[in-house]
């Protein structure tokens, strides 16, 4: 549609005023810039009252619950901390110490000798867990507590791996030191100072799906050792492992990483847990060999008459 031509003036020329009213300063509908700009300053404050209606109490409650939530998760599945109760792991671990238990790292590889593992001894070592307070607040209280490794679950116990299944673990041989598969282990780097590797003889094969665990405190250890009437002549199962020690986080003095320590790295060692897997693939191949030169000797289907002679 077109527009409407402006009305002619007094002199016959066309109105070329705007359509809105100019106002004294010339504005539209008589509005002045300066108090417009005052009513969107007195507008911005009540705007800024009106998003901060949301109680400081009430993010603070979303943040703790959040992070309550994200600590339960990496508990769960990825990390723990552990508070060292006893001194059965000194000088390695002492008594207050905290530790980071990763429970993924055996996703990925085996349990190796010379990890520090924490297992659960529920069903095999220790006794029952106690049955949980019957007040909700002191529940709530041991649940926040063993979170952060303030206190730990009385079934569970840290230990360092000494024999894996299928190893010949003895002590001692006439050096007075640990054998695994024959293989002497030197252990002056990680046992308390002082320490004899083993008082106490014994001679085991540790079963299939199980670990034999030593504390580095061999005089203050109850491990392996003091353990062969229980099921698996001492040896925990691997099942039961929680995960692997890796690095101590508190106190500050103490801050550093649980390596494996060299001993266990011996050539030697690993040659030796690997040669029955060795000699049981020779014996296969040897098997179907032996198979397949009798299968060349044997007659073909029907020459059963020219084999037997006249």
């Amino acid at each position: 549609m077109a527009s409407e031509p402006g009305r002619p003036g007094p002199d016959g020329a066309p109105d070329q005023d705007p359509p809105g009213n100019p106002g004294p300063q010339g504005t539209p509908n008589g509005q002045d810039p300066a108090s417009a700009d005052a009513q969107a300053a007195e507008q911005a404050p009540a705007d800024k009252k009106k998003r901060r209606k949301r109680p400081f109490w009430r993010d603070l409650v979303i943040i703790v619950v959040a992070a309550l939530a994200l600590t339960i998760l990496l508990k769960a599945f990825v990390v723990e901390v552990f508070s060292i109760p006893s001194g059965s792991m000194e000088n390695t671990l002492l008594p207050g110490d905290r530790v980071l238990v990763s429970k993924i790292v055996y996703r990925f590889r085996d349990v190796a000798r010379g990890d520090v593992v924490v297992f659960s001894g529920q069903g095999s070592w220790g006794p029952d867990a106690p049955p949980p307070p019957g007040n909700p607040f002191l529940r709530l209280w041991d649940d926040l507590t063993n979170l952060i490794g303030v206190t730990a679950p009385g079934t569970d116990y840290i230990k360092r791996v000494i024999g894996l299944p299928g190893d010949h673990v003895v002590c001692c041989d006439a050096q007075g030191r640990v054998t695994v598969n024959g293989v002497p282990l030197s252990e002056q780097s990680y046992i308390h100072p002082g320490d004899v590797p083993s008082s106490m003889p014994f001679d085991i094969t540790v079963p299939a799906g199980h670990l034999w665990v030593m504390g580095d405190n061999r005089a203050d250890s109850d491990d392996s050792r003091y353990r062969t009437s229980d099921p698996g002549g001492g040896s925990i199962p691997e099942s039961e492992v929680v995960g692997r020690a890796f690095v101590i986080i508190w106190p500050p003095s103490r801050i550093g990483d649980l390596p494996i320590p060299a001993t266990f790295q011996q050539v030697a060692l690993h040659a030796t847990a690997a040669a029955p897997a060795v000699l049981g693939g020779s014996a296969a191949a040897l098997t179907v060999g032996v198979l397949a030169w009798r299968r060349r000797q044997a007659p073909e289907p029907g020459d059963d008459s020219r084999e037997m002679g006249s």
